[in-house]
């Protein structure tokens, strides 16, 4: 039995430590619009007006510390953008803010960005390529690799 192919995951919910802190980084830097507030508590974030892409809330207490390294848990989510445009346009954005990546990857099948949020979750932002350029093996598993991303090339789609 398989899974619907149209199935998506729709959104991620996660504990912070300073709710304005997070809001920083996903509203300011990011560019992810507030659809809902929940006092000072938590807040539901969208792109292009769904209900809510991410929910951040502080209801396991402000000031919270991040689960520690080693464990089980949440590696990174991934967001995934239209257009390796607009993830070059996310990069600007995070250059601008002088904010680090933790690394980056050509996938074949995508480009990627990682960072980490404020709370230190792990965020990966990423640009499918057209599935017409994926490598397919003979036994239709996808190929997919780590390469060096084109950073200076990545750059050059916003310049």
């Amino acid at each position: 039995m398989k899974i619907h192919p149209e199935t998506t995951i729709g959104h991620v919910h996660l504990t912070v430590a300073d709710l304005e802190r997070s809001l920083a980084f996903y509203r300011d830097i990011l560019g992810f619009e507030v659809t809902t507030l929940y006092g000072d508590s938590a807040v539901f974030l969208s792109a292009g007006g769904y209900h809510h892409h991410i929910g951040l809330n502080t209801w396991s207490g402000k000031g919270v510390t991040p689960p520690p390294q080693g464990h089980s848990g949440l590696f990174h989510f991934a967001v995934l953008f239209p257009t390796r445009k607009e993830l070059a346009t996310a990069l600007k954005r995070l250059i601008a803010a002088d904010y680090p990546l933790t690394g980056s990857a050509d996938h074949g099948v995508s480009e990627a960005l990682y960072l980490n949020d404020p709370d230190g979750i792990g965020v990966e932002l990423y640009a499918d390529r057209p599935r017409s350029q994926w490598k397919v093996a003979n036994d239709g598993a996808v190929e997919m690799v780590t390469e060096a991303l084109d950073i200076e090339g990545l750059l050059r789609e916003v310049d």
